[in-house]
């Protein structure tokens, strides 16, 4: 069982023809189940921040408009993947595993990555020798 787990949250889009990412977070988590809370809470508050409810108040009218047809609807693409148990525990035996664990979804212009991996795994990696081949 892998205990600690470094996740990250960034955003990716084109500035200057170049791809760009911005982090949005990172958390070390002491344990597996942190890790999983800590992902389902930034994928919730990334949803909340591109889509907050219109009934929250707090929106101007005519502020918040329905994406257009085709384009993926990213905070419903992310409400979804954090109330899907099964997908969730999906998460959980990959990390368990010691596994990366990469969820992206995006739209047309950005793409919202949550990251995770064991700490142990990745120290472990660092142990293994480099594959060295010869080119020629």
């Amino acid at each position: 069982m892998h205990d600690e787990f470094l996740c990250h949250v960034t955003a990716y889009g084109f500035c200057d023809g170049r791809r760009i990412g911005v982090p949005l977070g990172t958390y070390r988590a002491p344990t597996l189940a942190l890790a999983l809370w800590w992902l389902r809470d930034r994928a919730l508050w990334m949803a909340e921040r591109l889509d907050p409810r219109p009934e929250s108040g707090h929106i101007p009218p005519g502020a918040v408009v329905p994406v257009s047809d085709g384009v993926p609807d990213v905070p419903v693409l992310l409400r979804a993947w954090c109330a899907d148990v099964d997908r969730q525990e999906l998460v959980a035996d990959e990390l368990a595993g010691g596994r990366l664990v990469r969820v992206a979804v995006s739209d047309d212009t950005t793409e919202y990555e949550l990251l995770a991996e064991s700490v142990d795994a990745l120290r472990m990696q660092r142990t293994v020798p480099a594959l060295v081949l010869p080119v020629g």
